[in-house]
């Protein structure tokens, strides 16, 4: 049988033993300048943000407005390809938030795992189901299906109506669906709706956006977000990682940036679990 997107993500997870995903958003304000004089300088930046923090990731998020903005669509295709030589086994998740009609959808669909070879992509839900489903039929591709988002504006649709929010009517739903291949965006800066979507959905994975320049709360993201055998977050960093650095060897401090947190998130995952294990709602690793 082969093997689902959530197992592939839970091998990068184990061979790093990090939660850490690195969102790869370059903006052509705040590139090296070394990169920005490059024929392709998206690429560039991003190329060397990917060799610095490689061993320290469960995977890359490009955000595929970043690069389309600029007519760059050809450079994030070239991205991709560059992680799956030279970094195999870590996970490409397209962060592109597609949802559309069902024939459109299927379109969306086939551009992301086809033309760009993305290993899974962000989903909007918000036109029914039937914008997610064309994103589950690829075998081994994954589909992470917006749900509680980390923007301050996200309540006004996400937690409507009050006795049953959307956000917990996507997350039962993707709950019921998943063979292995979706997963959930709920985002940091809500922590108590991020306990909730857990309870309603134990066993899907998270795609937590907000740690960072959004100054979520570590701490607070592993003691609500964590599945019971202590796996089920991937918690991306975009801007406080990739422009860490400064000067000619400005990957030292994209590195050190990503080892920083990488470490804080293992110190928050291991008292999550202990504290659990303790209180007996987990079992012993």
């Amino acid at each position: 049988m082969a093997r689902t997107f959530n197992d592939r993500l839970r091998d990068a997870q184990g061979r790093s033993d990090s939660a850490l995903c690195v969102g790869l958003d370059p903006r052509g304000d705040r590139l090296p300048s070394a990169c920005g004089g490059e024929a392709r300088p998206f690429f560039a930046f991003c190329r060397q943000v990917v060799d610095a923090t490689a061993e320290l990731v469960c995977a890359f998020k490009p955000q595929y407005a970043c690069f389309a903005a600029t007519g760059a669509f050809d450079e994030l295709r070239t991205l991709i390809a560059y992680i799956h030589e030279n970094h195999p086994g870590v996970p490409v998740i397209l962060d592109a938030k597609r949802g559309d009609i069902g024939d459109v959808s299927a379109l969306y669909a086939k551009e992301v795992f086809e033309v760009l070879d993305a290993d899974a992509a962000t989903v909007n839900p918000y036109l029914g189901w039937d914008a997610v489903e064309p994103f589950t039929r690829v075998p081994g591709r994954g589909a992470i299906v917006l749900c509680h988002t980390s923007n301050p504006g996200s309540p006004w649709l996400q937690e409507f109506p009050e006795a049953a929010p959307v956000y917990l009517r996507v997350a039962e739903r993707v709950a019921k669906e998943d063979t292995g291949n979706l997963a959930l965006v709920v985002g940091a800066t809500f922590p108590g709706q991020l306990a909730a979507v857990r309870a309603t959905a134990p066993d899907v994975p998270f795609l937590v956006p907000g740690i960072g320049a959004q100054s979520g709360d570590l701490e607070a993201v592993f003691a609500n977000g964590l599945a019971a055998d202590g796996t089920g977050l991937v918690v991306s960093a975009s801007r406080s990682v990739i422009f860490a650095g400064e000067g000619d060897r400005w990957t030292d401090g994209v590195t050190a940036a990503a080892t920083t947190l990488r470490d804080a998130m293992r110190r928050a995952r291991d008292a999550s679990f202990a504290s659990r294990r303790d209180s007996g709602e987990a079992p012993a690793r």
